[in-house]
């Protein structure tokens, strides 16, 4: 037998799948937690999630079926194997053809032997060729006949597709959550460490929701006061803690530039012909009464033509672009420039931009297509609403510190 030949019982030989798929997702919660603690608390979590789902991403089976072929070789087959019509001797071999099929497979073989959760009462004795992955089954040819052989190799490939499939749905199915499980295990291990070293709570910025808002238009009330509160990252060296916006507030403030901007479309005749500043100034209006207090004693306030920002000690925490669009690279310009802004890990960006074309869709269709070639962009995040979208970009020069950007869009025409 060649070293690269080994012999299996296909879909049986190493037992449940499900067990298999368990071990795998337990090594990768192992391997994140071993990681050294500085590498976790410093490395790009988009990055690090997308090379540790690549890393084990399972590749579902693909069984060539139309490249099969077939050789052929005269053997000594013992009398045991023969059908119960031949006259042979207990004990002794006889030479007859042998013929093998050989199926060229892609995808993990390893998966070719173990059971899925959804099975065939079927199995049997095949070889795996690890050199040119290939699984490889013989047949004996007893009779003068092809045909039989013929209806045995159709039934056997009916059976194997039938399995093949039941495997990859459940491989698919870890697959398909192997992400969110990443993420999950990431964080854990992350927060884990940042608690070990009593940071978590160390920087606050005590920002809370007004309860009396004078309202232009309604906005769902909050169910609880809201605060702004500095989670600690860390340097490598040293562990300085860095501020950053807590999602919560930073989708709390979001959400209200997104209902202020759907405003300024439902009464055109109101807000069209303003200015890049006096657009931006009804954002200031709106959410600086919606949030009281700050650590240096600042909430939202203004910086240059059409900057919204939020300072932590100095720092730009958040930060808002206000900007009419002029194009693609206009648009792209407006990135570079609000990233050149932000300097701490983890932060918190948008731009708005008010669109004065006659239709607003094509302008849509310029930023999903335009965005990812930006130097500095990391991923795509989600779509919110028809004009709002949420993107991963990271700061200059640094891939670790990262900055969570949305886009938003609004028709003035």
């Amino acid at each position: 037998m060649s070293y690269w030949l080994r012999k299996i019982r296909v879909f049986y030989q190493n037992g449940d799948l499900s067990s298999y798929l368990q071990e795998i997702q337990e090594a990768l919660r192992k391997s994140i937690f071993e990681e050294p603690e500085n590498y976790l608390l410093n490395v790009n979590e988009e990055e690090y999630t997308e090379y540790k789902v690549n890393e084990y991403r399972i590749e579902p089976l693909s069984i060539k079926y139309e490249q099969a072929y077939a050789e052929h070789n005269e053997e000594l087959i013992p009398a045991e194997l023969f059908p119960r019509d031949f006259f042979v001797y207990a004990g002794k071999s006889y030479p007859k053809m042998v013929i093998y099929f050989h199926i060229p497979v892609e995808g993990e073989l390893k998966l070719l032997t173990y059971t899925p959760s959804t099975r065939l009462l079927w199995t049997e004795e095949m070889f795996i060729d690890e050199y040119k992955s290939e699984l490889i089954f013989r047949r004996i040819q007893f009779r003068d006949s092809i045909e039989e052989i013929n209806r045995d190799y159709e039934s056997t490939v009916q059976k194997l597709k039938t399995m093949e499939a039941y495997v990859n749905e459940e491989v698919n199915g870890f697959n398909n959550t192997l992400r969110t499980k990443v993420e999950e295990i990431f964080r854990r291990r992350k927060q884990e460490l940042l608690k070990r070293r009593n940071l978590l709570s160390s920087l606050v910025v005590p920002i809370k929701r007004s309860e009396n808002v004078p309202e232009t238009f309604v906005i769902p009330p909050p169910g609880v006061k809201k605060k702004i509160a500095v989670k600690p990252q860390v340097f490598e060296k040293g562990f300085t803690p860095e501020p950053a916006l807590d999602m919560q507030t930073y989708r709390d403030i979001l959400k209200l530039i997104h209902e202020m901007g759907k405003e300024f479309e439902r009464k055109p005749s109101v807000y069209s012909g303003k200015s890049e500043e006096q657009l931006r100034d009804h954002f200031l209006m709106l959410l600086e009464p919606h949030f009281e207090g700050s650590a240096t004693g600042e909430t939202f306030n203004k910086n240059g033509k059409t900057d919204i920002l939020l300072r932590y000690e100095g720092n730009n925490v958040f930060i808002a672009e206000c900007k009419f669009w002029r194009g693609k690279v206009s648009y792209l310009e407006a990135i570079s420039q609000l990233l050149s802004y932000l300097t701490w890990r983890d932060s918190k960006a948008a731009i708005i931009l008010f669109v004065k074309n006659k239709t607003i869709s094509d302008v849509l269709r310029t930023i999903e297509e335009e965005t990812p070639k930006h130097k500095n962009y990391l991923v795509f995040v989600n779509k919110e609403d028809e004009s709002w979208f949420n993107y991963r970009f990271h700061i200059n020069g640094d891939r670790n510190r990262e900055v969570k950007l949305a886009v938003m869009a609004y028709h003035l025409p």
